[in-house]
């Protein structure tokens, strides 16, 4: 089973992350549990979301303590949360940021492999909203293999209507094309 946690604020996309990527991957004949965690309910207030995704079904009905992944979608949630509690030693570090590994490393002493990608400047770009969600799915379906550009087409379309989805997926594929893990 992977686990995953996903860091952002209210409005970011947090929790529209979590289910397109379980909707996803459930697509793909996966099993896969998407849910919300929410502090004062307000945009901008801190938000987690949790995905869990087996071949298997999912029994467990908890939030994710001890995850395989953390995604960042705001960093600046980093310096009032900290993102790698119990994240597993090999687990994986997915950091929206246009800083470079090495500095947020140094800032924050995370020691988990780390991915870092500009994905405000991806969002303001294509989307032209600071809304990075599609593009840091991206960023995870790159590293973790559990989706191609191809297996979100659909749940973007369902989620967001044909207009906007064509921009997520965009978006998602530009992410995805430069997503690279540092070790």
């Amino acid at each position: 089973m992977i686990e995953v946690r996903f860091h952002g604020r209210g409005g970011q996309g947090a929790v529209t992350s979590s289910e397109l990527m379980a909707r996803t991957v459930i697509a793909k004949g996966k099993y896969a549990q998407a849910f919300p965690s929410f502090g004062p309910e307000r945009r901008g207030a801190p938000v987690t979301s949790f995905l869990r995704i087996d071949d298997r079904p999912i029994r467990v009905r908890e939030k994710v303590y001890n995850p395989d992944v953390v995604v960042v979608l705001d960093p600046t949630v980093m310096s009032v949360t900290k993102v790698d509690a119990g994240l597993k030693p090999d687990g994986v570090l997915l950091v929206n940021s246009h800083r470079t590994a090495a500095d947020i490393r140094k800032q924050f002493g995370f020691t988990q492999k780390l991915a870092v990608l500009d994905a405000m400047s991806i969002a303001l770009e294509i989307l032209k909203v600071p809304i990075t969600n599609t593009v840091m799915l991206g960023v995870f379906a790159k590293i973790l293999g559990e989706a191609t550009p191809q297996d979100v087409s659909e749940p973007f379309v369902e989620r967001f209507g044909p207009g906007l989805a064509a921009k997520n997926q965009a978006a998602f594929e530009k992410a995805y094309e430069l997503s690279k893990l540092e070790a």
